[in-house]
């Protein structure tokens, strides 16, 4: 399932990330690639160790915890910190799976990686190339979003982004381990919990219906849940 999460961040917050970019530590984004993918990997990134870099993760995921709609598709158990990345002057990124085990001995953490986010930072009209492409069950997805938009999809897929031919891509990427590992389970229980938002909106509070299928999704979360 690829789920576009759109106004994750509004314009000034994109424009306050933005302007701490600036001046934090940035390094050569090959030394956190795998051995095979450094050599398709052209770009730069925020040093992990960065204290801004830090700070600005948390900001990141304090807007994900607040995110219904990132909440529900998602379905997080863990998140690995939000890491932030430039691509400019033809910087690509050729095609890749992320590691399915990411480890940092630093930190003594460890995630399965379930599904992958990329949140835009620059407005699509200000660089050309630089879409994130997604290949599918039906065919390759390109993806180039509003600054502020984030795309959600599995980190089992394989995927690429294409070379930055003019101007300056900015976006945090980040990886999640899932309470429901499973990607069709997973979806079953977006599109339901979605619907059933819908409508609830639209009905009592006590409404007998709304209530059943909220009684269904529970027990399907409880049946396929990995805690």
């Amino acid at each position: 399932m690829l789920t576009v999460i759109e106004h994750l961040l509004d314009a000034g917050e994109v424009a306050s990330l933005r302007r701490e970019l600036e001046t934090a530590q940035w390094v050569d984004g090959a030394q956190s690639a795998g051995t095979r993918s450094v050599a398709v990997k052209q770009n730069r990134q925020v040093d992990r160790d960065c204290p801004k870099g830090r700070a600005l993760s948390d900001t990141i995921l304090r807007k994900l915890g607040a995110c219904p709609q990132f909440v529900s598709a998602s379905l997080a158990e863990k998140i690995w910190p939000p890491v932030f990345n430039c691509y400019q002057d033809g910087g690509h990124y050729g095609t890749h799976v992320d590691s399915a085990l990411m480890r940092d001995n630093v930190r003594g953490f460890t995630l399965r990686s379930d599904l992958s986010a990329t949140i835009f930072l620059s407005d699509p009209a200000s660089y050309e190339g630089g879409e994130l492409v997604i290949e599918q069950e039906f065919g390759a997805q390109a993806v180039k979003l509003a600054a502020g938009d984030m795309v959600l999809y599995p980190s089992s897929s394989l995927h690429q982004v294409t070379p930055v031919t003019s101007g300056q891509r900015l976006c945090a990427i980040l990886w999640l381990q899932s309470a429901v590992p499973d990607t069709a389970e997973r979806t079953l229980l977006y599109d339901l919990d979605q619907s059933i938002q819908n409508l609830a909106a639209a009905r009592d509070a006590t409404d007998p219906d709304v209530d059943r299928l909220i009684h269904v999704y529970h027990n399907l979360v409880r049946r396929w849940a990995q805690v």
